[in-house]
């Protein structure tokens, strides 16, 4: 899997709520919360094309980009090497350091056993 920074995790992000799009397009979903100059957010297209994570096709004076890596693929790859990483592949001491630290709400707590029944379900 392609590895992103966090700005360019941020600019693939803005594409992925509606595509393709113009790099004005980008420019402007981003502007809300980021003080981004707008070279500085071509810059990181470039990079994203250069890497793979994007691709785009020129219509007159304008790139149209695409993204070539899907959302739900991404963060699932990163969630699993990010569990890796910090806990060694188990996914229970992050739920019981968030439980600890009650960061999860009644609704956190019925997704999670909505999940795990699902699971348990499909184990049978």
């Amino acid at each position: 899997m392609i590895e992103l920074s966090k700005a360019e995790f941020e600019v693939l992000d803005a594409l992925w709520i509606n595509y393709p799009a113009t790099a004005s397009q980008i420019i402007e979903r981003l502007s809300d919360d980021k003080q981004w100059h707008e070279k500085t957010i071509k810059t990181l297209l470039g990079r994203l094309v250069k890497k793979g994570a994007l691709s785009f096709e020129k219509e007159g004076r304008q790139y149209i980009y695409t993204p070539c890596i899907n959302r739900a693929d991404y963060t699932q790859k990163e969630s699993q090497n990010f569990i890796e990483r910090f806990f060694s592949g188990r996914i229970a001491p992050l739920v019981s350091g968030f439980a600890k630290s009650e960061k999860l709400s009644q609704q956190d707590i019925n997704e999670l056993k909505k999940v795990i029944d699902d699971w348990e379900k499909n184990q049978k």
